[in-house]
């Protein structure tokens, strides 16, 4: 089940883009292989660079991700369960302002990602095709909870492609 652009809102499509994955379930198992390879990838050497002035360091850009695809499985919980509550957005630079990754290892902000990434397997293994085909709003927006898993994964790949061509984060 491929999310359809009425499915969700549409300033969600350059996520949901990244995802060619049909089922969710498999799609987000297989995301959290790539992720892992991924991560175990980036140099210490690249931890606390930035690739120009203002931008996120490369620890900022995985807390990001962290803080992120937490409220996104929030979300995804939340309408699971049905609920009825327009839930909140969030602004991505005010978390990034007060998420001090300074006294963190790159280590830890890899280990926490990927650990992140399987809980979010997790949850969605428990949904039913029924949890997954209910529908929630955030803000007025409406979204069927199956989309959820595809902007996780399509969100951290948005940023895993800026790591590979701003950061010059290579894949061996």
């Amino acid at each position: 089940m491929q999310p359809q652009p009425t499915d969700y809102p549409s300033f969600y499509q350059p996520y949901v883009e990244q995802v060619k994955e049909a089922n969710t379930k498999t799609m987000l198992s297989k995301s959290l292989i790539e992720l892992t390879t991924f991560l175990q990838s980036i140099p210490e050497s690249k931890a606390d660079f930035a690739y120009d002035e203002g931008k996120w360091t490369v620890k900022e850009v995985l807390q990001h991700c962290i803080d992120t695809e937490r409220i996104f499985a929030y979300r995804a919980l939340c309408h699971a369960r049905g609920e009825q509550q327009h839930l909140p957005g969030f602004e991505q630079n005010a978390y990034a302002d007060l998420a001090k990754v300074a006294n963190r290892s790159l280590a830890s902000l890899i280990e926490e990602t990927i650990l992140v990434r399987r809980t979010t397997v997790m949850l969605f293994q428990s949904f039913t095709e029924e949890d997954l085909l209910r529908i929630g709003f955030v803000g007025e927006n409406l979204i069927k909870t199956f989309c959820w898993a595809y902007i996780v994964a399509g969100h951290f790949m948005h940023h895993q492609n800026i790591l590979i061509n701003k950061y010059n984060i290579n894949q061996d």
